[in-house]
């Protein structure tokens, strides 16, 4: 028997990476979903509706926006994000988000998305603006669950990645040998969409995901391997990343003294669904396309 499904699920930055693959995710498994947007108008959201999604405004701004547009959603996936403003915007557009789903009375879980480590005492900003936000929703009475992704393999085909592969070069300031713990965007929508559909699995859970581990070494040469092109790993100075954001720069101390550790292996034995992407699998899907 096909199970109905009346109430959506509301998923918030539906039109990012991390929303949006949680958006097309619970579609592909037949749940109504109402995808939050700031730009209701824009081409992203006019996809998500062709996929089927309900699409309303919500802007972590304006609280008169978020009630209504959250009003009778039985669940929400959450995600916040320093970039394009600054760490203390992002800890009250979290607040306003969770407190205005708790205020619905209608919410019955919600899932966050935080960063792997974030509960940690790392020093950097946006992980500890997470963590922030992962206090304040335990507080509110609402059923949670907090997601925490590692580094994104998306990253790799973003235009300040694409600038060093056309020259043969993958660099970052850690040494080649020092492992990171990586995942695909579409690997956190499918794991996002698990914790949505079954909740009594995973309320009251903080869980760190990852779908590999590599070094630097490795990761240049599978990119390499991708693109057709012999592609070596250079370690460049910190202060490089420092005069784009110093936010990113403690989060690359952080990764070359601690590293980010998780344990891929165990979540792709315990939650084989989700469809792990490895590096080489996620990298070998993409058009490289360098020029």
């Amino acid at each position: 028997m096909t199970q109905t499904y009346y109430r959506p699920i509301a998923v918030a930055g539906a039109t990012g990476a991390q929303g949006g693959a949680t958006v097309r995710a619970l579609l592909r498994r037949g749940r109504p979903v109402r995808a939050l947007t700031r730009t209701p108008d824009s081409a992203a959201a006019a996809t998500l509706r062709r996929l089927g999604a309900e699409v309303v405004r919500a802007d972590f701004a304006d609280r008169s926006s978020l009630v209504p547009a959250l009003a009778g959603a039985m669940a929400l996936f959450a995600v916040t994000t320093p970039f394009g403003t600054d760490v203390d915007r992002e800890v009250r557009d979290g607040f306003a988000l969770l407190e205005a789903a708790a205020a619905t009375g209608t919410v019955e879980h919600v899932v966050y998305t935080s960063a792997a480590h974030a509960d940690r005492d790392t020093g950097v900003p946006h992980f500890d603006s997470k963590y922030r936000i992962e206090r304040r929703l335990a507080t509110l009475g609402v059923p949670w669950t907090v997601i925490a992704p590692a580094a994104f393999m998306d990253q790799y085909a973003q235009e300040w990645t694409l600038r060093g592969l056309r020259d043969g070069v993958f660099g970052r300031p850690m040494p080649a040998d020092k492992p990171l713990a990586l995942i695909a965007a579409a690997d956190i929508g499918e794991f996002t969409a698990l914790a949505l559909t079954r909740p009594d699995e995973f309320v009251g859970r903080r869980i760190d995901l990852a779908s590999d581990v590599r070094t630097g070494q490795e990761i240049a040469a599978i990119l390499g391997a991708a693109c057709g092109r012999e592609i070596v790993y250079r370690e460049f100075p910190v202060e490089y990343a420092e005069a784009y954001s110093a936010d990113l720069a403690a989060m690359f101390r952080y990764f070359a003294r601690a590293g980010l550790d998780v344990d891929a292996a165990r979540l792709r034995r315990d939650y084989p669904e989700v469809g792990w992407h490895s590096l080489p699998v996620w990298a070998a899907g993409r058009s490289w396309d360098l020029g």
